[in-house]
C-alpha cells in the first residue's frame, strides 16, 4: 500500500512539473484598454461540441463549383461568367465608338478572352514592370504574345477597355468613388463565395495592391513594401489562402472625418455570410484591431476569436 501511495505521490509530482512547463511557455497579449487577455495557447474544450459550432460543410471546392468544372476554361468561366464578360464587351465597345468612330472594330468574346489571357500570362512571367514591347519582342520576348495579338491591337484594347458606362458615370461617381468598377467588382466578389466552402480559420486582413497612378482612393502605407496603392480588405481561408469575401477601401467622403471603429465594421461585414455558411466556428484575424466589441459579436457570431499580429 505504502509502495502505492508513492507511485501515486510521484506521478502527481510528475504531472504538476510538466504543467507548470506548459504554464512557462504560454504568452500573454494584454489589450490597449488593459481590459483584456489574449493567450498564445488554445483553450481545452471538453465535452460535446454546441450545435452552432459544428461545421456541416466539408472545407473546399462547393458542389456548384465541381459540377461545373471540366476543364481550365471552365474552371476561370465560374470567376468570369458571361454576366461579367457582356459588361466588359458592351462598355469596351461603347467607349471605343466613342474614340475611334466608324474606324473601331467591334471586340467579341474571343477577343476578350485573348486580351484577359495575356494579362494572366505577363502575370505568371512577373512582368508587371516590363515594358510591353519587350514582351512581343521577336527576339527577347515570348512568341505567345506575338502569336495571340499584335502589339497595336492589345495596346488599342487596354485604351478603351471600360467597365461601366461613362455616360452615366458622373451621377454615380458624385456618391460612389467605386462608380467605374462597382457592377463588375461586386458581380466578382459575389461568386468567390459560390465556389469555395472555407475551413473553421477564416482571417480579415488587408492587403496594399501597389498602384501610383490615378486614384481617388489611393492609400499611403509607409510601413508597406510598395507604400502607396490600393487598400483591400479579404477574408481568407488560412489553410489554402482562398479570398472568400473582398472589399475595397475607399476612404472617407469628401469633407467627411475618419471613420471611427472601423476595425469593428469591417470584421462583422466581411464574414456576415459565415455563420450560416458552416457553422460558425471561426478565427478573424485583424490588423490593429481590439476586441472592445465582443459583446456586438456574440449576439451576430457564435463563436469568434479575434488574433493579432
Amino acid at each position: 500500500m505504502r509502495m502505492m501511495k508513492n507511485m501515486i505521490q510521484n506521478m502527481t509530482e510528475t504531472s504538476d512539473e510538466e504543467e507548470e512547463e506548459l504554464d512557462d511557455d504560454e504568452e500573454l497579449f494584454i489589450s490597449k484598454d488593459k481590459k483584456m487577455s489574449w493567450s498564445s495557447i488554445p483553450y481545452e474544450t471538453h465535452g460535446k461540441a454546441q450545435a452552432e459550432n459544428i461545421i456541416r460543410m466539408t472545407p473546399g471546392p462547393t458542389r456548384f463549383a465541381i459540377s461545373r468544372v471540366q476543364d481550365i476554361k471552365s474552371a476561370f468561366e465560374l470567376f468570369i461568367p458571361e454576366s461579367i464578360q457582356k459588361i466588359l464587351i458592351d462598355m469596351t465597345n461603347m467607349e471605343g465608338r466613342r474614340v475611334f468612330k466608324d474606324n473601331w472594330k467591334m471586340i467579341d468574346k474571343t477577343d476578350l478572352d485573348a486580351y484577359l489571357g495575356l494579362l494572366l500570362l505577363a502575370g505568371v512571367y512577373r512582368s508587371n514592370n516590363e515594358a510591353t514591347a519587350s514582351l512581343w519582342d521577336a527576339e527577347t520576348g515570348r512568341s505567345i504574345f506575338r502569336a495571340t495579338m499584335s502589339l497595336q491591337t492589345f495596346h488599342v484594347m487596354s485604351r478603351v477597355i471600360r467597365f461601366d458606362n461613362r455616360e452615366t458615370r458622373v451621377a454615380r461617381r458624385a456618391a460612389d468613388k467605386l462608380a467605374p468598377i462597382r457592377e463588375l467588382w461586386e458581380k466578382w466578389v459575389d461568386r468567390l463565395s459560390c465556389m469555395y466552402n472555407p475551413g473553421p480559420d477564416v482571417t480579415v486582413d488587408e492587403r496594399l495592391l501597389p498602384y501610383r497612378g490615378r486614384c481617388p482612393f489611393k492609400q499611403y502605407i509607409p510601413s508597406k513594401p510598395a507604400k502607396y496603392g490600393i487598400k483591400i480588405w479579404a477574408a481568407c481561408d488560412a489553410s489554402s489562402s482562398y479570398a472568400w469575401n473582398m472589399q475595397i477601401y475607399t476612404g472617407k467622403p469628401a469633407g467627411g472625418v475618419a471613420e471611427k471603429g472601423q476595425g469593428k465594421r469591417v470584421v462583422l461585414e466581411m464574414t456576415e455570410g459565415l455563420r450560416g455558411h458552416h457553422g460558425g466556428d471561426r478565427a478573424e484575424k485583424q490588423t490593429r484591431a481590439s476586441c472592445r466589441f465582443d459583446r456586438d459579436q456574440e449576439q451576430s457570431r457564435p463563436h469568434l476569436q479575434v488574433c493579432l499580429h
